[in-house]
């Protein structure tokens, strides 16, 4: 008997809370809290990649972030945190982030699970 080929299933696409939760990992050195629940990430967009191959479909992510102040002296490491966990998803082939100063952060924008961490 002859078996039919096997079928490769493709991984599920990413969805924006899917890439919301991978950036919880990300945190500012300072604070000690989460990019997300400080308030730090604006907007997130993910949408398929016409470049990548059929057998393993990739999607670009555009993640759309302020800091807290102009002057942060950690900018660059929470730019490479960020970029470095979205690059470890296998599903993601392009991350782009684009940092934005409107509207400006304030603390307002904390969530309240970050002010429960912070005793606030």
């Amino acid at each position: 008997m002859k078996r039919a080929p096997a079928v490769r299933l493709s991984p599920k696409p990413l969805t924006e809370d899917d890439i919301f939760t991978a950036l919880r990992d990300c945190f500012d050195p300072e604070v000690k809290l989460n990019l997300v629940d400080l308030g730090l990430i604006y907007s997130v967009a993910v949408e398929p990649d016409p470049n990548s191959t059929p057998a393993l479909p990739r999607q670009r992510v555009k993640v759309q972030m302020t800091l807290t102040t102009p002057q942060c002296p950690a900018s660059g490491l929470i730019f490479e945190q960020v970029n470095n966990r979205l690059a470890s998803m296998q599903q993601i082939s392009k991350v782009e982030v684009d940092l934005v100063w409107e509207p400006k952060w304030t603390p307002h924008k904390i969530s309240p699970d970050g002010r429960k961490q912070l005793g606030i």
